[in-house]
């Protein structure tokens, strides 16, 4: 059979473009478009990211309901819909005139973005690809490194030809032009069991055994989520305050800047190496890797002392363990608990991982107000040690039960 009727590359080479956009256009757009909002509105900078910590915690509390839907309806219905949500609300925020209203888009689009990012996209590799669902999970990331670096750039250059408000409008523009019709279409064609890839994936016995079930799924899901939420903590707090963490660390503006750009190369580095060589190791094992240099890379922040090449080091390090962790994000979910109901798996994972995620930067910042930047920095030391930790003892407790 012609390579043409595998859906592998159209499937991952379609949501890769639309994950690259819709994180861009949405997650990614404070970025370039706070101080500009802030600027023009005379709002203050905290109501404006405030508005951002809403559509997380809104995507948390939607995300075992979407979950449900994706295995109810299928990806590909869920993630259009997510697309189209996302443009209205971009298209809506690109009009608001009052806080209220700001912060009631970004609820909106918490919505939306729940619909159609990583997550769902995620379900859908494994609903149209389900013998290579790991893979294609893992391909399908190198694209997303791209996204926050292709969009700050093109925000940056329209907001100074046009604004902020055309700037969205445009945003909102591409996800109906690009997004829509490539998940759609991306998605419209599902691997079949008699074809070469597929028959020969599925001929392979499977590294992780039988999926788990009944209690000890249950279990297992619990364990899971506590892990990926204490990550959640710590790259909450990374993905807004890497500079002035690095700032903090002894580096100058301009140092601190140019530093942090890194960890985007470092994030595509880590997942090109898990392609490479971590294809032939369980996805429990790439987790406790990739969760074990967590600790080791805020330890050599903590001890740096201000030197530059120790800073980068961390950069590095961090940023190549969280590229790998969104790939053990969806492979071990698929890995322990199999492809049927996966879509509900990630909702119910998603729920505290969320929360957490929009709670860490203002804890995180109270932190530092009441006890300095070593003491945070400590804390976040400490909750990369406890998720290395709680995935060894989930990764124990696991093969005694395989066993």
């Amino acid at each position: 059979m012609s390579s043409r009727s595998d859906p592998f590359l159209a499937a991952v080479c379609a949501l890769g473009i639309t994950q690259i956009t819709a994180w861009g256009t949405s997650y990614y757009c404070l970025g370039v478009l706070a101080g500009p909002i802030a600027d023009d509105t005379g709002w203050s900078r905290s109501l404006i990211y405030f508005g951002f910590t809403v559509s997380l915690l809104v995507m948390g509390a939607v995300s075992a309901w979407a979950g449900r839907a994706i295995d109810r309806y299928g990806a590909r219905a869920v993630m259009s819909t997510g697309t189209v949500l996302v443009s209205a609300g971009l298209m809506l925020l690109s009009l608001v005139r009052s806080e209220a209203a700001y912060l009631a888009v970004w609820a909106f689009l918490g919505v939306g973005m729940r619909l159609c990012l990583y997550d769902a996209a995620f379900a859908a590799l494994v609903q149209v690809l389900p013998s290579r669902g790991r893979r294609a999970i893992s391909y399908l990331t190198l694209f997303g490194a791209f996204a926050s670096t292709v969009f700050w750039v093109v925000g940056h250059y329209l907001n100074q030809a046009s604004g902020w408000r055309e700037t969205l409008g445009w945003f909102a523009a591409i996800n109906l032009v690009v997004c829509l019709p490539l998940n759609w279409f991306g998605l419209a064609r599902r691997e079949q069991t008699h074809h070469p890839a597929a028959a020969a994936a599925a001929a392979q016995p499977s590294p992780e055994g039988a999926p788990l079930a009944g209690r000890v799924r249950a279990v297992a899901i619990a364990l899971f989520a506590f892990v990926m939420s204490l990550n959640a903590f710590v790259f909450g707090v990374v993905t807004v305050q890497l500079v002035p963490l690095l700032q903090a660390a002894g580096l100058a503006t301009a140092a601190a800047v140019w530093v942090a750009s890194m960890k985007g190369f470092a994030q595509f580095g880590g997942r090109l190496v898990e392609i490479v060589f971590g294809r032939n190791l369980r996805a429990v094992t790439v987790a406790r890797i990739a969760i074990g240099v967590l600790p080791v890379s805020f330890a050599v922040l903590l001890l740096s002392g201000g030197n530059l090449q120790a800073v980068v080091a961390f950069t590095l390090l961090m940023g190549a363990s969280q590229g790998v962790i969104t790939i053990v994000r969806g492979a071990v979910p698929l890995a322990l608990f199999g492809a049927n109901g996966y879509g509900a798996v990630l909702g119910l994972l998603a729920t505290p991982i969320l929360i957490v995620n929009a709670a860490s930067p203002t804890l995180f910042s109270l932190m530092v107000d009441a006890w300095g930047w070593k003491a945070a920095e400590g804390v976040l030391l400490g909750a990369a040690a406890a998720s290395w930790l709680a995935m060894e003892a989930m990764s124990r407790w696991y093969e005694r039960r395989r066993s």
